[in-house]
């Protein structure tokens, strides 16, 4: 029997893969498949199942090109519906893979049709539970995201409590937890860096496992600081549940060599958004007119999903050489399929062809404490969480999450110096692209982000330790 963990970082997920003799299942897979049937072919298995945990939100899932590729059988829990063939499961079915057995858990709470996955090793013992977004490490699935439901997330709550009592805690404790995602994935409050555990110990140190718990304690502590979803997941809910364009007919599409001047016109006739990719320092050196940074070295997609609303918009981008399917790929991930091409020779390029391009002003930490000596009513501009602005933060700064930036235009003033940071320098180059892209001229990165300003003698707020905030 072979187990192994897929993670990718960029959206804390994990996908597993499980073979034994000569057959294999993939659960919750990413939209690109070729690692999978690699997997497969290397170990001269047939993959049998694609397992799917519920409709995810936060990402596409590979299931129906996967299936389609492989031959496999997509199996989801008895109260999915989705409108592609798929093998609705029962509460406690079992499928057999190879020589081991995978026995289905109905457990509602973060989505009705939500399921977890007992692993029975070769002797038929319990060895492992692929949770999905049930259970995560050192915490539970949030149950608000549940497309289209009459259910409150309360309600919802109260199934989750009910699963994690009936299904899973009574379970052996050195039974595996392998979740769906893990820390900086916006499925649950507060997760662990860690990507997998053993159920006991998660019982010691779970808030959400306490044995003592009530109902009621539980669906408070659960819904308590729930942030809104981005706007993104329902919409990757529905390409999940009725299916989706091949991931080969997005990448031919996007993949298109654009010279400068047919970049230009794409981007006139389609009102395509100009999408950066690069680092920020690169960026903040010159960019085409209107380009939003979201760099790839970072929380790209996530990032992408939860500040471009309509995952229909036309997309044409600026990369790296050598990255530019990776763009495409990142995109794809979280139902961005309309990526119409790419700046061929990227900004070298551009400036060649004798293009207009702008910069956006970055400092040193260093230079914005002595710039902030000498200015007499500094505007500082703080786009991190409010939780991360509540523990510490710069004297007098704004609070204006990147998130929803949008929504305070009208408190940013346009006629002074405006200074922008983050905690290291992603997030504050995001802001201030789109700032500049709605017509502020007046911006300044601070290169670094909090981080580096809190090296400085920049007057700050008293420490507040994050997990004394309710």
């Amino acid at each position: 029997m072979k187990v192994e963990q897929i993670y990718t970082g960029c959206l804390a997920q994990g996908a597993y893969y499980i073979e034994s003799d000569g057959e294999a299942a993939i659960i919750d897979p990413l939209r690109e498949i070729k690692p999978y049937l690699e997997k497969a072919q290397q170990d001269g298995a047939q993959i049998k199942y694609v397992l799917e945990t519920h409709f995810h939100a936060d990402f596409v899932s590979g299931h129906v090109d996967l299936a389609k590729a492989s031959g496999a059988k997509i199996v989801f829990g008895a109260a999915a519906q989705p409108t592609f063939e798929a093998y609705l499961a029962q509460d406690g079915e079992e499928l057999h893979v190879g020589k081991v057995t995978i026995k289905v858990l109905h457990t509602p709470g973060h989505t009705m049709e939500s399921v977890t996955y007992l692993l029975k090793d070769e002797q038929g013992q319990d060895y492992a539970l692929f949770t999905g977004d049930t259970l995560f490490i050192g915490d539970v699935g949030r149950p608000d995201l549940a497309a289209k439901s009459d259910l409150t997330q309360e309600q919802l709550a109260g199934y989750l409590f009910d699963s994690l009592r009936t299904k899973i805690m009574p379970l052996a404790d050195d039974v595996l937890v392998y979740p769906a995602h893990g820390a900086g994935s916006a499925c649950g409050k507060n997760m662990s860096k860690e990507t997998y555990d053993t159920l006991g110990h998660q019982k010691q140190t779970n808030y959400a496992l306490r044995a003592n718990m009530t109902k009621e304690e539980f669906i408070k502590e659960v819904t308590d600081g729930l942030l809104p979803p981005p706007g993104y997941f329902p919409l990757n809910v529905q390409l999940n549940k009725q299916g989706y364009s091949s991931i080969d007919q997005v990448l031919n599409q996007g993949l298109r060599a654009l010279s400068p001047n047919a970049f230009e016109t794409l981007v006139n006739e389609t009102g395509a958004l100009v999408l950066d990719t690069r680092k920020a320092a690169d960026f903040s050196k010159g960019h085409v007119p209107n380009a939003i940074n979201i760099g790839i070295d970072g929380s790209f997609a996530p990032w992408v999903g939860e500040l471009i609303p309509d995952i229909q918009q036309p997309i044409v981008f600026i990369s790296d050489a050598g990255r530019e399917e990776e763009v495409v790929t990142r995109l794809a991930r979280v139902g961005y399929d309309n990526t119409l091409g790419y700046l061929e020779g990227g900004l070298a390029a551009w400036q060649q062809a004798g293009k207009e391009t702008e910069t956006l002003p970055s400092i040193s930490a260093h230079e914005f404490a002595q710039r902030l000596k000498e200015e007499p009513q500094p505007v500082v501009v703080d786009v991190r969480k409010p939780s991360e602005f509540t523990a510490e933060h710069v004297e007098g700064a704004l609070n204006f999450p990147l998130s929803s930036l949008n929504q305070h235009l009208a408190q940013i003033p346009k006629e002074q110096p405006v200074y922008v940071h983050c905690a290291g320098g992603y997030r504050s180059m995001v802001a201030a692209s789109i700032l500049k892209a709605r017509g502020f001229d007046n911006l300044i990165d601070v290169a670094g982000g909090f981080k580096a300003i809190s090296e400085t003698d920049t007057p700050r707020t008293a420490f507040v330790c994050p997990s004394t905030l309710k």
